[in-house]
C-alpha cells in the first residue's frame, strides 16, 4: 500500500502518457515471450534435424545413397544444404568439359546459398528480441520521466507538501521503469542464447560444406578411375594424364622430324643422280 492506494491501483491512476507507455511495454512483453516460445521450439527441432543429418553423414557411408534417401523429400537445416550441394554437383558433372575445380565451387556457391536461406530462417524475428530488448528500459524511462514531472506540477498547486501527498504519484511513474525492465531482461537473455544456437549450426554448416565437397571430389574421382581402367588412381589422375599428353606431342615431333631427314636424305639422292646424269652427257 502507497498513501492507501493497492500496487494495481497505481497503474490506473496514472496520467494518461505514463499509462500509454506502459500499455507499450505489455505489448512489447507479450510479443517478446511469444517469439521466445516459438524461436525455442523452432531451434530444438533445427538442433535434433541436424543431430540425425550428422550421424548419418558421419556414419562413413556412401554420400551418393544419402542423396538418394534424402531427395524429393522437404527437408530443411544440414539435409537441405547437403542435398543443394549435392544436386549441384550431379547436375554439372554430367555436362562435358567442366573441371574437377569448376565443380567444387559451383557446389560450394549451392551450399552456401541454402546455407544463407536457413541462418535467415533460423534468425527470423530475433532482431525483435534484440530491439525489445535495447529500448524497452529506456521507454519505461521515459515514462518515469515523464511521470515524476506530472507529479511535480502537480505538488506546485498545493500549499503544504508531503511525503503521502508526492509518493502515490512517484509510485506510479516508477512502475513504467520496472514493468520497462521486465520487458527487456528476457528479451536479451533469449537473444544471447538463440544467437549462439543459431551460430552452432551455421558452424556446423560450413564444416558439412568443407567435408562435403572434399566427398564429393573423391566421389568423382571413383567414377572417372572406373570409367578409365577400373582401378584406383584417385587424384593422381588430374596429373598423369598432362604428362601423358606431353608424351605423345614429343613422340610426334620425333616423328615429324625423322620424315623430314629422310626427305632431305632422298632430295639429296636425286640432285647426285642429276649431276651424275649431266656430266655423262657432255
Amino acid at each position: 500500500m502507497i498513501g492507501g492506494h493497492s500496487s494495481l491501483e497505481l497503474p490506473l491512476q496514472a496520467s494518461f502518457i505514463v499509462q500509454l507507455v506502459m500499455l507499450l511495454l505489455i505489448g512489447a512483453s507479450v510479443a517478446s515471450w511469444a517469439i521466445i516460445f516459438s524461436k525455442r521450439k523452432l531451434l530444438n527441432d533445427a538442433r535434433q534435424a541436424a543431430d540425425r543429418f550428422e550421424d548419418d553423414f558421419w556414419s562413413g557411408g556412401d554420400l551418393a545413397a544419402l542423396y538418394k534417401s534424402l531427395e524429393g523429400g522437404k527437408h530443411t537445416g544440414m539435409a537441405d544444404i547437403f542435398v543443394s550441394g549435392f544436386r549441384e554437383f550431379s547436375r554439372l558433372r554430367a555436362q562435358l568439359g567442366l573441371a574437377g575445380a569448376q565443380l567444387l565451387d559451383a557446389s560450394r556457391r549451392s551450399m552456401k546459398i541454402a546455407q544463407l536461406k536457413e541462418t535467415d530462417r533460423l534468425e527470423q524475428s530475433l532482431s525483435t528480441l534484440a530491439t525489445i530488448g535495447s529500448t524497452s528500459p529506456y521507454v519505461g524511462l521515459f515514462g518515469t520521466v515523464w511521470g515524476i514531472l506530472t507529479a511535480f506540477q502537480a505538488l506546485g498547486n498545493v500549499q503544504q507538501a508531503t511525503l503521502a501527498t508526492v509518493a502515490p504519484a512517484i509510485a506510479e511513474a516508477l512502475i513504467a521503469t520496472a514493468m520497462g525492465l521486465f520487458a527487456a531482461i528476457p528479451a536479451v537473455i533469449a537473444y544471447n542464447r538463440y544467437a549462439d544456437q543459431v551460430g552452432d549450426v551455421d558452424r556446423g554448416a560450413e564444416l558439412l560444406q568443407l567435408h562435403g565437397a572434399d566427398e564429393g571430389h573423391d566421389h568423382a574421382d571413383q567414377e572417372a578411375d572406373q570409367r578409365d581402367d577400373g582401378q584406383g588412381l584417385g587424384a593422381g589422375l588430374l596429373h598423369v594424364q598432362p604428362q601423358v599428353d606431353h608424351a605423345e606431342a614429343r613422340a610426334a615431333a620425333q616423328q615429324g622430324a625423322e620424315g623430314d631427314r629422310r626427305l632431305a636424305e632422298e632430295a639429296e639422292k636425286l640432285r647426285r643422280l642429276a649431276d651424275a646424269v649431266h656430266g655423262g652427257g657432255a
